[in-house]
């Protein structure tokens, strides 16, 4: 990839060369509209005696062909063009309009009256040759995020190398270690084996469950250690919370093959994963710095001085889901810590092996182990113990609707301060489409959204909203692009939807699939290979139901229902969608702003999405968290998430009393 179109010029000229030298091997072609890069390659070919061929689209270029062969001779030419209906057509059009329409490209520089000749086709070698450095104002991959913070380094399963890498470290044949870590010693009881959810006949590791005394003696040291790590301030905390990005990246492909292997995640999906993980480590130092310094100093009457501190609440109980079990559980404990606060972590029950890894390299990154401490087991009984205990001082949780309103009633029934409930949970999330969205785009945000991760994210699309004129349409292309996915070992690069986390997710999903084989009509299913897929694997299913009703609740996994509507009816489809009470995600495929408003207005949603994809939050770009039944806030991710982590103290000093310092007398007035 190149940052300027001087290098991209240069680059094509590059590739041409090396295809002209394959010739006769190879039989070089050419399409081009740009007068430099017909001329450039012909030279080329020319002193090289290599005959090669030239393009151009149909309806465009014949002027500049004309011209070449005119001055330059003969030449073999192939004008093309697209063929189909409406449909195929107008993509092309648009594609067409975007390049040409671009103010860089040669089209629109020929057709200016106002560029000079020379700078309509410069040459390319001189003009890199005179600015050679990148461009000036696009960051590289590493730098997206400039001076906040570094971008997490990714994987590119296209190439042979890569894919090497994540089969060796799959095929390893670690076994991990789960189970208690209090004050940074593992504590073993009765250990239960961990099995795969692609092949459950395979044990990755071994585990065991916390007991009220492991809880007893985790709060303990949480509270002892709590007050050290308050006074020590952001800075001091945020070096750690970047010790832990560092060595989570360090790890990441163990990571990945842990996560594909405990959590039934895509390589892909586990890249992601491992990387949001980083990222929240790092954008919650750079808060800590900033949000949990010398504090703020607000303007007030002369000979005073009047400071806002941040600081901790005491301990914090963090309760992460298995769907992100590195994700979500590192981003939770990163924003207590950076708060000041202590953590005990209860991860949930299928994933206790990332969680005890990632508990590790916490300690291992220079955190006091007293400060975190990990508790596996049972929701009702290891997360019961930890909400109902007077040293918790406030709770964080993602997860089910109804496991939220347990948790809520347990801190309400709490005698003593009333603690903060930090919740994200889940959503009957839809997209809206109209007549005016490309049907290619529609469908590529569809099968991600809906499909991605085998359905198994929060933010994933359970019910897409066709308009009539154009559903039979967009409902077929999804149908072939569902044909094509691969279902399968999650470690394998070539599989895009591995297995659902456990037989009780399939059990569930296999209930709702033959409901809607009874009460709605079932429109399509992927095909799978049972010999791929041994263990507890779903194909993806699309089923159209009349009305939001149909949908009691919530059904997580790689099912999409779809429901046609009347534009005249939409307000009203729309509205019966928002008083179901949920509002974390909300997709809008429109070419019309109007649309896009409308729908936003209708349905309340703490994350919208217009013309893309509606699940793969990014870290500090879209801060994620949702309203209603879907959550409490703030949102993972921002720039207020560590604030309801902790406490504000404000310091008004009269400064006059003293004498007066001249220093804090300017900044106050």
């Amino acid at each position: 990839m190149f940052t300027t179109k001087a290098a991209t010029d240069v680059n094509y000229l590059a590739a041409a060369r090396v295809l002209i030298d394959a010739a006769p091997a190879l039989y070089p072609q050419f399409a081009t509209h740009n007068a430099q890069t017909l001329a450039a390659v012909r030279a080329m070919a020319a002193a090289r005696g290599v005959i090669i061929e030239h393009q151009r689209l149909h309806g465009m270029g014949e002027a500049l062909y004309a011209v070449a062969q005119e001055r330059l001779g003969a030449m073999r030419l192939r004008a093309y063009a697209p063929v189909g209906g409406h449909e195929e057509l107008l993509p092309y059009l648009v594609r067409r309009l975007l390049e040409n329409g671009a103010n860089t490209s040669f089209v629109n520089q020929l057709l200016d009256a106002d560029v000079a000749p020379e700078d309509v086709a410069p040459d390319p070698l001189a003009r890199l040759a005179a600015a050679p450095a990148r461009h000036p104002r696009i960051a590289t991959p590493a730098r997206l995020y400039g001076d906040i913070r570094a971008n997490p380094l990714g994987r590119d399963y296209s190439i042979q190398t890569e894919r090497e890498v994540a089969a060796a470290y799959a095929h390893a044949g670690r076994q991990w270690l789960g189970g208690p870590i209090i004050g940074g010693e593992p504590v073993a009881h009765a250990m239960r084996s961990c099995p795969a959810p692609h092949d459950p006949a395979r044990v990755i590791g071994q585990s065991c469950d916390a007991t009220p005394a492991d809880v007893e003696k985790a709060v303990a040291l949480a509270r002892a250690a709590f007050p050290k790590w308050d006074e020590a301030g952001g800075p001091a905390r945020a070096k750690v919370l970047q010790a832990m990005g560092a060595a989570l990246e360090r790890e990441t492909d163990g990571l990945i093959a842990l996560l594909s292997a405990e959590a039934g995640k895509t390589l892909n999906d586990a890249v992601s994963e491992v990387r949001e993980a980083i990222d929240f480590c790092r954008y919650y130092a750079a808060l800590a710095e900033t949000q949990f310094g010398t504090g703020e100093l607000l303007t007030g009457p002369t000979g005073e001085t009047n400071l806002l501190v941040n600081r901790a609440r005491g301990v914090f109980a963090c309760i992460s889901p298995w769907n992100f079990p590195l994700a979500i559980f590192t981003g939770q404990i990163a924003a207590a810590l950076a708060a000041g606060n202590a953590v005990l972590a209860k991860p949930a029950e299928q994933t206790s092996l990332i969680a005890a890894e990632a508990v590790r390299l916490f300690h291992g990154a220079g955190l006091d182990p007293a400060l975190l401490a990990l508790l596996p087991g049972d929701g009702v009984v290891v997360g019961g113990a930890l909400v109902a205990h007077h040293g918790v001082d406030g709770v964080a949780f993602t997860g089910g609707t109804e496991t939220a309103w347990a948790i809520n009633r347990a801190i309400a029934a709490r005698a003593g301060p009333i603690i903060p409930f930090i919740a994200e949970t889940g959503g009957l999330n839809g997209m809206f489409v109209d007549t005016s969205a490309l049907k290619e785009q529609v469908v590529d945000d569809v099968i991600l959204s809906a499909f991605g991760s085998a359905g198994q994210r929060c933010s994933a699309l359970r019910i897409l909203f066709l308009p009539r004129d154009s559903a039979d349409m967009i409902i077929e292309t999804i149908k072939g692009a569902m044909d094509e996915l691969a279902i399968g070992d999650p470690a394998c690069a070539d599989v895009d939807i591995g297995p659902v986390i456990d037989a009780e997710a399939h059990a569930m999903l296999t209930a709702h699939a033959e409901r809607l084989a009874r009460e709605a009509v079932i429109l399509h299913r992927t095909p799978i290979d049972p010999a791929r897929a041994r263990g507890h694997h779903f194909a993806p299913l699309l089923a159209e139901i009349s009305d939001v009703g149909f949908l009691e609740r919530e059904v997580f996994g790689p099912i999409l229902h779809v429901i046609r509507y009347d534009r005249r009816k939409l307000a009203k489809i729309a509205r019966a969608l928002a008083d179901r009470g949920y509002g974390l995600t909300l997709g809008v495929h429109s070419r019309l702003d109007s649309f896009a408003r409308e729908i936003q207005a209708l349905v309340p949603a703490g994350n919208i999405y217009v013309n893309r994809a509606m699940t793969g939050a990014v870290v500090g770009v879209q801060p994620f968290g949702g309203t209603g039944l879907s959550g409490t806030g703030p949102k993972a991710g921002g720039p207020h998430a560590l604030l309801r982590y902790a406490t504000e103290r404000s310091i008004s000093t009269n400064i006059a009393a003293k004498g007066g310092d001249p220093a804090l007398m300017a900044l106050a007035g």
